[in-house]
């Protein structure tokens, strides 16, 4: 295609990039419309409606040769996103969006068209979206990961490694007594981190229904960050989702056991090794914190870890 395509980076999209990534992320999004047009013609594509985007990422609905609806997605080569390909083309559509093409990065992709307007969190009965989303995650975490990803088993470690330093930079003696209780838990299961292909990042937004135009599934996932692990590392995300439906039954750790009841049953997980896993995914969240300035937990974070830890 030699006609070029000239697509606008949405202003939220820039901002976004540029707060994040500082010069960094301006550069990016200046070679935006040149990187679009560069994959246009490479995968012989023709936009197809208006672009949309997240915090770091834009997706272009395209047309390709074939007339077959697909998304060129769009985002800066960062860790968590580098084995996005490779995720997605190991899963080959099964329980998530089908990988077309891709770049060696991952940081650009071809991507099966799905409907950006109705994800999980459409869904009105909460744990009716929590069933198909636990359902999802027990298809995707079947599958043995991939050499090449980041491992659980060297997360942990590094997390129980920043600990010391985290401790000392918290205000609230609860708040170090529960990050010493979620750090105790990760060392026991520290030398089973298990195998498999996780998503790290699946809640309500991302999992979505499938297009109009090729429904050969109801729902699938997008968007993985993986690496390989045990699948308890993977409860979080989903049970901090839509938080209002928890605080609204008037018992908050109630409503967070139950959650974290169905997810486990659902992917037949050992308790205790969930709980374990669960503590470390709020231990990975609350360092991030720290390294960003907060002394103090968020609340978030201590009722999941106390719902969890205190769940039979």
């Amino acid at each position: 295609m030699s006609m070029r395509t000239r697509i606008d980076v949405p202003e939220p999209l820039a901002a976004s990039l540029g707060s994040h990534f500082g010069d960094a992320g301006r550069a990016w999004v200046a070679s935006l419309p040149d990187l679009i047009n560069d994959y246009l013609d490479r995968w012989r594509l023709r936009p197809d409606g208006p672009p949309g985007h997240g915090s770091v990422g834009l997706v272009v609905p395209v047309l390709r040769a074939d007339g077959v609806p697909a998304a060129l997605k769009l985002q800066r080569a960062e860790e968590d996103s580098i084995g996005a390909s490779l995720a997605l083309r190991t899963w080959d559509g099964n329980g998530a969006v089908r990988l077309l093409e891709a770049s060696t990065d991952s940081s650009i992709m071809l991507l099966e068209r799905l409907d950006p307007d109705r994800s999980l969190s459409s869904v009105q009965d909460d744990l009716a979206a929590l069933q198909i989303l636990a359902e999802l995650l027990a298809r995707l975490s079947a599958v043995p990961a991939p050499d090449g990803l980041r491992r659980l088993a060297d997360i942990a470690a590094a997390m129980l490694n920043q600990v010391p330093h985290a401790l000392t930079q918290l205000f609230d003696p609860a708040d170090r007594r529960l990050i010493q209780t979620c750090a105790g838990m990760v060392d026991e299961v520290l030398g089973e981190a298990g195998d498999r292909l996780l998503h790290w990042d699946l809640h309500y937004d991302n999992v979505l229904a499938a297009h109009h135009s090729d429904p050969r599934e109801p729902w699938l996932a997008i968007d993985p960050c993986p690496l390989a692990g045990d699948p308890g590392f993977e409860l979080l995300p989903a049970l901090g989702n839509r938080w209002d439906d928890l605080t609204v039954t008037g018992d908050l750790h109630r409503a967070l056991r139950r959650r974290f009841d169905l997810m486990t049953e659902v992917l037949a997980m050992e308790r205790q090794r969930a709980r374990a896993w669960t503590a470390g995914r709020v231990l990975r969240n609350v360092l991030w914190d720290i390294d960003s300035g907060h002394a103090r937990l968020h609340p978030r974070y201590a009722d999941i870890a106390e719902a969890v830890l205190t769940s039979r």
